[in-house]
């Protein structure tokens, strides 16, 4: 499975920005997604996950209540909405693969990563 994150960008706080994360190569449909962000200086944390086929999600404290997960099986495609942006939401972003149907929220649960999409949130 290769993934390809984007959607990034140079957002103010208190907007939003939609992520993608584009999967190719096996099937994709029974694969749990998560994601990931890394800021400067720290290490990478758990965001948010979604299982297959969509019908469980968790997040992160930081990001409840803003963030939403979801996935199109048929496009191969799983997205984060990211609302009520802050500017300690600044960070590079991953989506990452795992093989089952569970969602995981440790980065070491995971099989396949992207490569990571870079989200700066301005005060």
């Amino acid at each position: 499975v290769q993934l390809q994150a984007s959607g990034g960008g140079l957002v103010q706080a208190g907007g939003s920005l939609r992520l993608s994360c584009q999967a190719s190569g096996r099937t994709f449909s029974r694969y749990a997604m998560g994601w990931f962000r890394q800021a400067p200086g720290k290490e990478r944390e758990f965001v948010s996950s979604i299982a297959w086929p969509g019908s469980s999600t968790t997040y992160a404290d930081s990001v409840k209540g803003r963030f939403t997960i979801s996935r199109d099986v048929a496009r191969n495609t799983a997205y984060l909405q990211m609302n009520s942006l802050k500017p300690e939401d600044t960070a590079v972003y991953y989506c990452a693969a795992r093989r089952g149907t569970d969602i995981g929220t440790s980065s070491y649960e995971y099989d396949y990563w992207g490569q990571g999409t870079l989200v700066t949130v301005s005060s």
